[in-house]
């Protein structure tokens, strides 16, 4: 591929750059694909993304730099910042005061995950300080990829908000230990408060910026209509400029995106109908932050000895989520049938766990490539096969407004149009 890029360098001088084109071209392919793969397989449209991006990384796309940086950590960042403030806004906090375990049960998951993951990879003679790190990564479900299979499936009901819940907090989570640990890793911890002390950090300028997007926010809807496009695009345009300013003061700008997604809630809580304004603009970010991940990831170096630790991370991993989740169920309300749907649908791995493992390459590249060799196949794995689960698990529970088969009966009827 890098013969043929030159070879068109030679010629071709588009006004924005060989890149542009390169990267416009693959979002066309991804779009086709994406929409092929929901219409005559009745996959997500998350899938077809995926794969179009898992070629041009593997046919050595060179658009996609690693570890992220510039343009691209930036887009990614925005991609997932959205997302996350869309998620953020669906937490009513005092939902957790009327149903506690919910929380608990959020709390077990994640911990579970985290120390599954660990202990069988220390048990298999990866070093600590890589061990540590890939258990972070591991414990990020992707609220972006969960929320495109509820919208491709047209599904809703108590499994589909429960696992948007507790994917979202699992991130919460991960972002927050994530970047405090990039931050440790290239020196160790002498004391108690030198662990503490980068949460903190993380915790208080994502808080801080994220209050501000709300208040800022909050003070627009008085004087705006929230179904208007004008304010869909204020928000668009303040969720990227906290992207820009939270990393840039020491922060994680999703965290904050999300921070400020829940504290918006609490201070308008009538429904959101910016999902539905920000449309193309929305659906294209998700869309180049699926093909983003899986291009990168699949740059990866394969082997038989990673491709060994990557296949047990990923069955800890999902054995660890259902159980946690299971254990977890006690008083929450929801059937043991419907927890293990909730363990399923949250399998998914995507943009989070990249942005985490790209903060360990740049805070230490030694130890970075590392935890990359195992996290980024795990990634692309989970990417496609956690969609497909994903869909699995909501089509099981009956939350699915549409059957699950092929749709091309509908066009033998003379409708045609997307589903």
């Amino acid at each position: 591929m890098n013969e043929i890029l030159s070879f068109w360098a030679q010629w071709l001088r588009p006004s924005a750059g060989l890149p542009t084109v390169q990267w416009s071209l693959l979002l066309a392919m991804a779009a086709m694909a994406g929409y092929l793969c929901q219409r005559h397989i009745g996959l997500p449209k998350v899938v077809g993304y995926s794969l179009v991006g898992t070629a041009a990384g593997l046919a050595g796309f060179s658009g996609a730099v690693w570890p992220l940086q510039g343009i691209g950590l930036f887009l990614l960042e925005l991609g997932i910042s959205v997302v996350l403030f869309e998620c953020g806004a669906r937490i009513p906090l005092r939902w957790f005061r009327h149903n506690p375990m919910v929380l608990v049960q959020s709390v077990l998951e994640s911990a579970l995950t985290f120390f599954a993951v660990y202990w069988t990879l220390v048990w298999l003679q990866v070093p600590e300080r890589v061990a540590g790190p890939l258990a972070v990564v591991a414990l990020a479900a992707s609220p972006a990829v969960l929320t495109r299979v509820v919208s491709d499936t047209r599904a809703a009901g108590p499994v589909t908000e429960r696992a948007i819940v507790l994917a979202t907090l699992s991130t919460l989570y991960a972002l927050t230990l994530g970047s405090a640990r990039a931050e440790l890793i290239h020196r160790p911890a002498i004391s108690l408060a030198d662990t503490v002390y980068p949460v903190v950090v993380v915790l208080g300028v994502s808080i801080i910026v994220a209050a501000l997007l709300a208040l800022v926010m909050r003070m627009a809807l008085r004087a705006m209509s929230p179904t208007s496009e004008n304010t869909s695009m204020l928000l668009l345009a303040l969720i990227a400029a906290s992207t820009a300013v939270a990393a840039h003061m020491g922060g994680s700008a999703p965290l904050a995106a999300l921070l400020g997604g829940m504290l918006l809630k609490q201070l308008n809580p009538r429904p959101w109908a910016w999902s539905r304004q920000l449309g193309t603009a929305s659906s294209l970010l998700t869309m180049l932050m699926f093909v983003l991940v899986s291009t990168v990831a699949a740059q990866a170096d394969w082997s038989a000895p990673v491709a060994g630790l990557v296949l047990v991370l990923i069955a800890v991993r999902l054995l660890a989520k259902v159980t946690g989740v299971a254990i977890g169920n006690v008083g929450s309300g929801a059937s043991w049938r419907q927890a293990l749907w909730v363990g399923g649908a949250m399998t998914p791995m995507s943009s989070i766990a990249l942005l985490i493992a790209s903060q360990f390459v740049v805070a230490s590249p030694a130890t970075g490539q590392m935890i990359a060799r195992v996290a980024l196949p795990a990634i692309l794995l989970m990417e496609v096969l956690g969609a497909v689960i994903a869909t699995m698990a909501i089509y099981r529970a009956g939350e699915s407004s549409k059957p699950w088969a092929p749709l091309t009966t509908r066009a033998s009827n003379g409708d045609t149009r997307e589903p």
